[in-house]
């Protein structure tokens, strides 16, 4: 594995990663991942079994709750909720819950044009919003208006074949069983606190979460729809001359025997690496800007907005605790 140093130049001026290794690249069609490992800060409530989507109390509008006896609750930039017989909403931003609170969300997004509903009592599901969409959904924050984000979604259906509507569940629940074929493509790994993303070779986003448990229960939603989505519409891309899940192994002579093959999975997994080095390196660089929007004890909610990528992070201990960052 190799240090991180790379990521440097992704966010000037934000608290370092140290200590964090970027692992063996995993490649599924036009997706490829490399986990981020690193040292764990325990205490933080996890998104699925922790955070819950309480109430809608009218389009746009949209409580969630830390229902964790203990731990805050660093809500995930862009989580929105699925559920039988009710308007589906998206926040655009993220936020902070001690244990035990409620905030109602006044901006955030319904992302279904129409078939109204409020929220029922049937199970609920979470995903994060497509990458192609994130960078807009920020911009957005603060501002009222549930429909704000439907001309985007319905671009972005009519991109990927859809009727042009503001149905973000033509993607995400119609097309639910392909996207959710990444999960099973792609592992965890042990220890996993992060990862970065690629779509057809090139950087689409980081994320990296306090701990190992936040981090797998953020998966699925990380995965399949946030970055999954935006894969299966890229597929298939131009062939690659070395693509990283087949990249031949070169051995000295006959093979060198067992040895020889160890040597030659170490190379191969080095040369994917310079791989995803070299990709790091072609992200247009430039300064970024970091505003700070909520403060929990030592905790900073930070937004990031760069010409080459955005999203927000938080802050704490002077490191990094999560973040979710995208390509723009």
């Amino acid at each position: 594995m190799a240090p991180m140093t790379a990521l440097d130049t992704l966010v000037p001026g934000a608290p370092g990663l140290t200590g964090h290794r970027l692992g063996t690249p995993q490649q599924a069609g036009a997706l490829t991942m490399v986990p981020v490992t690193g040292p764990a800060a325990p205490g933080f409530t996890p998104p699925r079994t922790g955070l819950k989507l309480s109430r809608v109390a009218g389009y746009g509008r949209v409580e969630l709750a830390n229902t964790a006896e203990s731990g805050v609750a660093i809500v995930p930039l862009h989580i929105g909720y699925i559920q039988d017989r009710a308007q589906n909403h998206a926040l655009c931003r993220s936020a902070f819950l001690a244990p035990g609170q409620s905030l109602m969300f006044e901006d955030a997004c319904c992302v279904q044009e129409s078939q109204g509903g409020y929220l029922a009592g049937a199970d609920q599901w979470f995903f994060i919003l497509p990458v192609e969409l994130r960078a807009r959904a920020l911009e957005l924050r603060g501002v009222h208006g549930y429909g704000k984000l439907w001309d985007d979604i319905a671009a972005l259906n009519a991109r990927y074949g859809l009727p042009r509507r503001g149905h973000l569940e033509q993607i995400l629940s119609r097309k639910r069983p392909v996207l959710t074929q990444f999960r099973s493509r792609l592992e965890l790994a042990p220890g996993q606190v992060g990862a970065l993303f690629f779509v057809a070779g090139t950087f689409a986003g980081l994320e990296i979460a306090p701990d190992p448990g936040y981090f797998a229960e953020m998966w699925p939603a990380l995965v399949c729809f946030a970055y999954g989505a935006a894969a299966w519409h890229a597929e298939a891309p131009p062939a690659d001359p070395a693509p990283l899940e087949t990249a031949p192994l070169e051995t000295d002579g006959d093979g060198g025997g067992l040895d020889g093959l160890r040597g030659a999975l170490e190379r191969d997994r080095a040369a994917r690496l310079a791989r995803i080095a070299g990709r790091l390196a072609d992200v247009p660089a430039g300064p970024a800007e970091l505003h700070e929007e909520d403060r929990f004890l030592d905790l900073r909610l930070s937004t990031v907005t760069a010409p080459h990528l955005a999203g927000q992070i938080v802050t704490g201990g002077g490191r990094t605790l999560y973040a979710s960052l995208f390509a723009r």
